[in-house]
């Protein structure tokens, strides 16, 4: 009983000497320090008031003001989740089957799958619009100097965009203390990382007619320029240069901030970030606004409700389950149902035609990458037949003019498996088509929207499945257990290196690998693998990615 009554005052006393920090709207405490690492954490700064009942499918809008007792974050926040049965019931084991080489069997009718609503995660709520922030404690300290708060005393910060198909993940999915230690090497003071909640599923990115008439279209998009304008007015409180902010991304996330960089055409103004970091930036790309209708009107049906205003008076559990059903069965093989769409104003066209236009931010200094086999995890195992890619690009692109796809399956990726296209099974061919068309020719379009001077890179540690780098991203050198997911640490310690350089001094550098040199006009890449970091040719430089970008394979019905 004395022991835990000494716990306890411990406890206490240690909370009572956390950093408090004034936002103006509300107090926020730090939650915990880790005295390992001397970092402080803040955790679940609200950013944005709740996006329930009126303010379900619009915009954020800014909190109230709550000033009368100190936030802590002890609870934890995560928007409504959602997964495709064809992810977690059949592509595990259809990978397997490729890569030994094995008969696959299971069917690949989605509507054949039995249908059982996963257990949300008890911190799920539509109240999700939270933020975390991560801090050395030397960098924080500074604020207490109110003359050592200038910008030369500021630290460089990383603003994390989590990836998740744009219906899963969260803030807190990733750790960053590895990447925040390998940031403080040598003179290097370290870095504040912030990431944030942005809604999910139909809370975040519905679109169509109904959804602009009544609320806002890619809700998700205004979410996270919402959270990056947080971070611009509040990041100095924590000891973060509001003027050096890096967004840092993951598949969806990457394709998020290619869809910050091009908002509005480039109208509004400057984005609120000065450099970006975009690891295997991917959608499926959706311009029409029947297809964005047809899917809202879906996720009505399913609330059994018909309109938008009818929506936002059901109790939230209900919704929770409908975007959970809808897409669970709804979406096709290596599609989510949901994602950013063309709106005619966050996104006036899609990203690819609009740096092709020059109709967005120039102001940027620019890291990108691409995994060496981004599509496989999206392709349907009816790849395996001759007809699996023809039938798979109806899914991705209904509207497709039967010349245009006659084109892409005849000339740009015919049936010839001798690798002179760069695939040697029907397997790879499809894979290669989803892997140019969702992921790896944005890369392409970003290289040559900046004149080539950016800094490439491809992932390429087998098999160099999409999504496979994130664990090298955020390796933790002092986790004091085997890496998860990592093959070779020292590429991990370089690639961080990498990236955190970057976003400290624009230019990624490492002593454990070779000197990262720009994009180009020779169109070179750095090329990470797992007994060499080397940099090679740009094989995404190609007529396809051409081809791609003008959007041939879209036509309005």
């Amino acid at each position: 009983m004395v022991t835990v009554l000494l716990l306890t005052l411990a406890s206490a006393c240690l909370a009572s000497k956390l950093p408090v920090v004034d936002l103006g709207y509300e107090i926020h405490q730090a939650i915990s320090f880790n005295s390992s690492h001397g970092l402080y954490n803040f955790s679940n700064i609200r950013y944005a008031a709740p996006p329930v009942g009126d303010l379900r499918f619009q915009a954020p809008i800014l909190p109230k003001e709550n000033r009368e007792h100190i936030q802590n974050g002890s609870v934890g926040k995560i928007c409504p989740q959602a997964a495709p049965l064809w992810s977690t019931n059949v592509q595990p084991a259809f990978l397997l089957s490729y890569f030994y080489n094995q008969s696959f069997s299971q069917s690949t009718n989605i509507s054949s799958y039995g249908y059982k609503a996963a257990e949300q995660d008890p911190r799920t709520t539509e109240d999700c619009l939270f933020l975390d922030v991560v801090v050395p404690k030397d960098i924080f300290e500074r604020t207490k100097n109110k003359t050592a708060t200038s910008r030369k005393n500021l630290a460089p910060v990383l603003v994390w965009i989590y990836g998740g198909g744009y219906v899963g993940g969260d803030k807190s999915s990733s750790n960053p203390t590895g990447l925040i230690q390998r940031s403080r090497l040598g003179n290097n003071d370290g870095i504040v990382y912030v990431a944030l909640n942005y809604r999910l599923g139909a809370f975040g990115w519905l679109g169509g007619d109904s959804i602009t008439a009544n609320g806002t279209a890619n809700a998700a998009l205004h979410d996270q320029r919402f959270a990056l304008d947080w971070v611009y007015k509040n990041i100095h409180l924590f000891g973060g240069d509001a003027t050096r902010v890096t967004v840092m991304g993951e598949s969806a996330g990457a394709g998020s901030i290619l869809h910050q960089i091009t908002a509005y055409g480039g109208t509004r103004g400057a984005a609120p970030f000065k450099q970006a970091i975009l690891q295997s930036p991917g959608w499926v790309p959706v311009i029409g606004e029947e297809q964005q209708e047809d899917t809202l009107q879906q996720f009505l049906g399913i609330l059994n409700v018909s309109t938008i205003e009818q929506a936002r008076k059901l109790p939230s559990d209900k919704l929770i389950a409908a975007n959970a059903y809808q897409v669970a069965t709804k979406s096709q093989w290596g599609q989510f149902t949901y994602g950013p769409v063309v709106d005619g104003s966050f996104v006036p066209a899609l990203p690819g035609q609009l740096l092709l236009r020059g109709d967005f931010d120039h102001n940027l200094n620019i890291m990108v990458g691409h995994n060496a086999n981004e599509g496989l995890v999206f392709t349907s195992p009816d790849s395996v037949n001759s007809t699996g890619l023809e039938t798979q690009m109806k899914t991705l692109s209904p509207n497709i003019p039967a010349n245009v796809s006659d084109f892409v399956l005849d000339v740009l990726y015919p049936p010839v498996y001798n690798g002179s296209y760069g695939y040697t099974d029907s397997v790879a061919r499809t894979a290669l088509v989803i892997s140019d068309l969702i992921f790896q020719c944005n890369t392409d379009y970003i290289n040559r929207a900046f004149y080539n001077e950016t800094y490439a890179y491809k992932f390429s540690i087998p098999p160099a499945l999409h999504g496979q780098d994130v664990s090298y991203t955020f390796y933790n050198n002092g986790s004091g257990s085997s890496p998860s997911g990592v093959a070779n640490v020292t590429v991990a310690l370089a690639m961080q290196d990498y990236f955190t350089s970057f976003v400290q001094h624009g230019v990624p550098k490492s002593p454990l690998a070779p000197v990262f040199r720009e994009h180009g006009q020779h169109a070179r890449l750095m090329n990470i693998g797992n007994h060499t970091i080397q940099p090679t040719r740009d094989l995404t430089n190609n007529p396809r990615c051409r081809f791609w970008q003008n959007a041939p394979y879209y036509k309005e019905t």
